[in-house]
């Protein structure tokens, strides 16, 4: 299931923000400027099941991956700890 964003949990669960973590003059931030994910969630939406638990957010997900590919890293728990 692809929940919908919802910004009021922050007490409840890990909230990441890109702005807060990356400085005005990194690399992401060039590639952020190309790069438009704001359709992803309407055509992932029919892979997502309606009946579990929701999942990470696609364009977040997307994002990660991003960051993975420029900074050569294989594995996601690095990645992870890279994105953070």
């Amino acid at each position: 299931m692809m929940g919908p964003r919802q910004v009021d949990q922050a007490a409840l669960f890990y909230e990441f923000s890109l702005k807060g973590h990356v400085p005005a003059v990194h690399l992401l931030r060039s590639i952020d400027c190309f790069v438009d994910l704001s359709d992803v969630r309407s055509h992932l939406a029919p892979f997502y099941s309606c009946t579990v638990r929701p999942s990470i957010d696609p364009e977040l997900l997307v994002r990660k991956l991003l960051v993975g590919y420029c900074y050569g890293i294989r594995f996601d728990r690095r990645s992870c700890e890279e994105v953070h």
